[in-house]
C-alpha cells in the first residue's frame, strides 16, 4: 500500500478541541454566574475553578504527549490495576465522598477526584494494548471472554458507586474496540445483547432508575418533582428558538435549571445561542470524531494496530459521551450524570479529556513521523507532513510493543 498522507484535515483535530474548550470557558462563566454569586459570594468562582483545571489539564496533556505509544502499551496492566484500586478506594468510608446518595469522588485535600474519569483513560490504554496482542486469538471464545470478564469487574465497581452513565459509555467503547480488533460477529452480537439485557434489568429493578425512565417518557406528567430538571431543560431549548436570547441572557440558569454549568450546559447554550449555536456544537463534535477516525484509517494503513485501537477508542468515548449529554439535555435519552467533553465544568472530566486529546496528538505525531521518514525529498515537496503540535526532538518510532 502506498504510504501517502492526506493533509486536508491536518489542523482539524486541534482546531475542534480549541474551539470546544473556548466555548466551554464562555459558557461556564455565563451558566454559573448567578449560582456562584449566591452560594460563594463570587460570581466568577466556577470560571476560576474551570480555568484552574484547564491549566492542570494542559500540563497533564504536555506530559502525556511526551510518552511514546510503546511505553503506554507496556504500562497497560499497571494502569488497569491503578484504575481498579481507585474505583475500590472510592467505596471505602472516610476516603470516598458521598454527594446526593452517590459515592463517586475521592477527597484529596481541597480538591476532589472522580475515579470513573481516570478509569476511562486507563481502560482505553489497557484494552488497546490487550487487543493488539490478542487480536489473532479473539476469534476463539475462550480468548474473547477475557476482556469481557475484565470489563465486567470494572462495571460492577462503577455500579456500586452508583455510576450507571459511565458504565454505558465505557462498555460501549470497549465493545466497539473489541469489534474493530477482529472479534467474530456472532460473539460480538451475543455480547452486545447480553450487555443490553443486563443494563435494562438493572434499570428496571432499581426504583430510582425506573422512575427516571418513566419520567423521561413523559416529563410533563410530574413536572414539579421527578420531571422538573428535564422540563426546565426543554423550556431552555424552547426559549432559544433559532438564534437564542443572547449571551448571558438565559433565564433558566437563574436557579430554575439545576446543574446548569455541568450536566445541562448544552441547554443553556441552546437558550442563549439558539438552534444555530446547538448545531455548531454538534458540528464540532462530528468534526472531532471524523478527524480521529482519519487517524484510525492512517494507523491501519501503516499496520500500527495499537495506535489505531487507541484513536478509535478515544473517538467512540468522546462521541458517545457528547451524544449522551446532549441527548439527556434535549430529552432524547433518560437523565444521566455525564459532562459534555471539553465544555462542562468538572475538574476530573476536563483533565482526562485533555489527556485523551494529547494521546491522540501523540498518535498523529508518530504516524506522521513514519510517513515522513519513508518519503523521498521529492515526495516531501508533494506531501506535507501532518500537523505536529508537539515539536519533539526525537522523531524516531519505538515500534509496536510486543
Amino acid at each position: 500500500m502506498e504510504k501517502t498522507v492526506d493533509t486536508r484535515y491536518d489542523w482539524l483535530l486541534p482546531f475542534c478541541v480549541l474551539a470546544l474548550a473556548s466555548i466551554g470557558i464562555v459558557m461556564v462563566a455565563s451558566a454559573s454566574i448567578a449560582f456562584a454569586a449566591d452560594i460563594y459570594q463570587d460570581p466568577w468562582f466556577f470560571l476560576k475553578r474551570h480555568l484552574l483545571f484547564l491549566g492542570v489539564g494542559i500540563a497533564v496533556a504536555l506530559v502525556v504527549s511526551q510518552v511514546p505509544l510503546s511505553v503506554w502499551s507496556r504500562l497497560s496492566w499497571p494502569l488497569l490495576l491503578f484504575a481498579c484500586l481507585l474505583l475500590l478506594a472510592v467505596l471505602v468510608p472516610g476516603i470516598g465522598r458521598e454527594v446526593n446518595g452517590s459515592r463517586r469522588w475521592l477527597a484529596l485535600g481541597a480538591i476532589t477526584v472522580q475515579p470513573a474519569e481516570v478509569a476511562k483513560f486507563c481502560l482505553l490504554v489497557f484494552f488497546a494494548s490487550f487487543l493488539t496482542r490478542r487480536n489473532q486469538q479473539l476469534r476463539h471464545w475462550s480468548s474473547f471472554m477475557v476482556p469481557v470478564v475484565i470489563l465486567g469487574v470494572v462495571a460492577v465497581q462503577l455500579l456500586l458507586q452508583p455510576d450507571f452513565g459511565s458504565v454505558v459509555v465505557i462498555s460501549g467503547t470497549v465493545l466497539a474496540m473489541v469489534f474493530l480488533a477482529g472479534a467474530r460477529l456472532p460473539h460480538t452480537f451475543l455480547l452486545v445483547g447480553l450487555a443490553a439485557c443486563a443494563l435494562a434489568l438493572m434499570a428496571l429493578v432499581s426504583p430510582y432508575r425506573l422512575q427516571r425512565l418513566t419520567t423521561f417518557l413523559d416529563p410533563w406528567r410530574d413536572q414539579f418533582a421527578s420531571g422538573y430538571q428535564l422540563t426546565q431543560s426543554l423550556i431552555a431549548f424552547g426559549r432559544g428558538e433559532w438564534f437564542g436570547v443572547g449571551l448571558g441572557n438565559s433565564v433558566q440558569k437563574l436557579f430554575y435549571l439545576p446543574e446548569a454549568h455541568t450536566d445541562f450546559i448544552f441547554a443553556i447554550l441552546s437558550e442563549e445561542w439558539g438552534m444555530a449555536g446547538g448545531l455548531v456544537m454538534i458540528g464540532l463534535f462530528v468534526a472531532l470524531t471524523w478527524s480521529l477516525l482519519r487517524l484510525v484509517r492512517q494507523a491501519l494503513a501503516q499496520q500500527k494496530f495499537f495506535a489505531a485501537l487507541l484513536a478509535f477508542g478515544i473517538a467512540v468515548l468522546l462521541a458517545g459521551q457528547a451524544f449522551v449529554n446532549m441527548g439527556v439535555a434535549s430529552g432524547l435519552l433518560p437523565t444521566k450524570g455525564l459532562t459534555l467533553p471539553f465544555v462542562s465544568s468538572g475538574g476530573s472530566s476536563l483533565v482526562v479529556c485533555c489527556a485523551l486529546f494529547a494521546l491522540a496528538l501523540r498518535v498523529q505525531w508518530e504516524l506522521s513521523s513514519v510517513v515522513d521518514s519513508e518519503m523521498s525529498g521529492e515526495d516531501k515537496v508533494r506531501h506535507l507532513p501532518i500537523f505536529n503540535p508537539l515539536q519533539l526532538g526525537d522523531r524516531s518510532i519505538k515500534g509496536e510493543a510486543a
